[in-house]
Formats: C-alpha cells, structure tokens, sequence
C-alpha cells in the first residue's frame, strides 16, 4: 500500500477499474460515487458527515448525488464490452481527457457469416454471407491493410453526430445522410491472431433482424453516399449450419479514436465474408492496464470490490481503511 500521510486526505486521484459485460460505463461511476461520498479518503469532513449512516442506494442518481463529489470516466465502453474503465476523482476529472487519444490494447472476437447494424452482437442481423471459405491463412494474409496509419470510417450506427444530430439517428428513421461519414485518420499499432477457434465455441448470430421498414430506412439514410445503398444477403449465404461459424480472436494496440467494430467488419468483408464483434476487452487505456508489464504500469481493481461494499462494507481494518478503499490505495495515482 501507498505510503499516503493521513493530513493529505482528501485526495484527487485516478484509478483504473475492471469493467464487467452488462453495465453501461455511466452506470459503474454512478454506482461508485455512492461508495466515493462516504469515503475519507476523497470527501471533505463536512459533507463527509452528512453521509454518515445513510444506506447506499444505487437507484439515487438525482443532482445532490453528482454534485456531492466530481467523478467521471476517460472513455465508454459499451454494455458489451469490458475490461479497463479509467475513473477521475476531484481534480483527478482535469486528466480523464488525457485518455481519450492515448494508446489502448484490445482483444476481440470477430464471428463470421453475419453483419450486423451495430457491428456487434448487441444488434440485428443485417446481412448474411459465406464464411466457410475463410482460413487463419486468409485472415493473417489480410490483416497488413489494417496496420499502421490507416483511414477508417465510422460505423452509421454510433454516437458520433453529423450537423448535430447522432448519427444512428439517421439510421433509425430512414434519414438520408446529408454527406458521406467523414473518415478518420487512426494508427493500429499492432494487429494479430491470437486464436482460431473455428467451429469451436458456443457463439451464435444474433436472432434479432432488421425488420421491413427498419431495413427501409437504413437503406434511405445510406443512399446516395455509398455505391449501393441495398441491403441484401449474399445468396450463397447460408442460414442453417450443421455447425457454428468461423471465429476468431484478435489482439490489437491502437490510437485513441480507432473503432474496434470498424476492424472487424472490414476485415470481414476484406476476406469476402461479413461479420461481427461478439467479445470486447479492453486490456490497457494509457499506464493502467489488466496486466502490468512495463515501469508505470498501474494494475486495477476488480469490480467485484466495489460489488461487495455496496452489499456490505464490512469492517475498517486497524487504520480505518474499509477493503474496497484499501484496494483503490494500491492502485490509484494521486492528482
């Protein structure tokens, strides 16, 4: 633990937390700012006192909570995704902007044979394509396209705005795109296969599809900016398999601003198949990471910490520290 005198509390800090697949990113700060305002070790005495043996209710989400003390993230990751989550405390919110273009790892499970509007399995089904052709070989053969300095072009179906209004809106009401999505300069480090797993896994399409007039309107929003604005399955697609589709894992070392999504569906259709991301984990954003290999790396607490002491705190140890508290003092970077 961190040798941090007891007259320099309250403190501002950074610390990285383990981000698991289900809860939006906004959701896990939410949840920490009950635990972070009834702790020393980032309140003020004062408004510490107020808190003092009040229940930790985590539906409390109204204004006396978010400004009872500043916390923020330094970049979302999806319900789906999980992995490293950045978390600015106090004056520590000035740096999360550091973490937006910084250097990030990935590993990702690409599933082939079907695209999806989101470019991932938390979408509906799009189009369908042959998969069976495609071999690690192929892949790996591929996969220098997408390495170095490379133009990407966001997915329609994100949050990034176009004359103010998010693009997925388009999307969803069959607007037409006023121009095509700007591309954007990003820079892939590192891009490998990690494993083929084949048929040998427990993935699935997405049984959602797009319906009739969904369809429709994705179709408007795309016309005129792409060479065909139809969406239709290859008809050597095939809809019923005696066994799974290929998948496959990569790992990836990216600039801040790389859609991962993008990645995978443009490799999918580089190898003359589509698909779509069915895992994401984010195993470094900056110095914090899953796994510290290098001088300045910091490590991060399991979610599960914090899980249990909004269950139960349980008991201070000789110093007053309660677990989860002790966990963020062998992790955090003070501001």
């Amino acid at each position: 633990m961190p040798k941090v005198s007891v007259t320099s509390y309250p403190i501002s800090a950074l610390f990285g937390v383990v981000k698991p697949t289900g809860p939006t990113s906004m959701s896990i700060i939410h949840d920490l700012q009950q635990l972070v305002a009834r702790s020393r070790l980032f309140m003020d005495p004062e408004k510490l006192e107020k808190t003092q043996g009040k229940k930790i209710d985590r539906r409390r989400r109204g204004k006396a909570a978010r400004e009872s003390i500043k916390i923020g993230q330094g970049g979302t990751l999806d319900p789906l995704a999980d992995g490293v989550l950045v978390v600015g405390i106090g004056k520590g919110t000035k740096k999360l902007s550091d973490f937006l273009n910084c250097t990030k790892e990935y590993q990702t499970t690409c599933l082939l044979g079907c695209e999806t509007d989101s470019y991932d399995s938390e979408g509906k089904r799009v189009r369908l394509a042959p998969w069976k052709h495609v071999t690690r070989e192929q892949v790996e053969r591929t996969l220098p396209k997408f390495t170095g300095r490379i133009s990407q072009t966001p997915p329609i179906f994100s949050a990034l705005k176009m004359d103010g209004k998010p693009l997925y809106e388009y999307a969803r009401k069959g607007i037409p795109l006023p121009r095509p999505i700007d591309p954007r300069q990003v820079t892939v480090d590192r891009l490998e296969v990690t494993k083929w797993l084949g048929s040998d896994h427990s993935f699935s399409w997405p049984e959602k599809e797009l319906s009739a007039d969904e369809k429709a309107a994705l179709e408007a929003a795309l016309k005129g900016i792409e060479a065909s604005g139809t969406i239709a399955d290859d008809p050597e697609s095939t809809t019923s398999e005696d066994v799974p589709p290929t998948a496959f894992v990569l790992n990836m070392k990216v600039s801040g601003g790389t859609y991962v999504r993008s990645i995978v569906h443009d490799l999918s259709h580089a190898v003359g198949s589509a698909g779509h991301v069915v895992t994401l984990t984010r195993s470094r954003q900056g110095r914090f990471v899953l796994n510290p290999t290098q001088a300045g790396d910091y490590a991060c607490v399991p979610w599960e910490v914090f899980e249990r002491a909004m269950q139960d705190l349980g008991e201070p140890d000789a110093e007053g520290w309660y677990e989860w508290e002790r966990e963020v003092l062998k992790h955090l970077e003070v501001v």
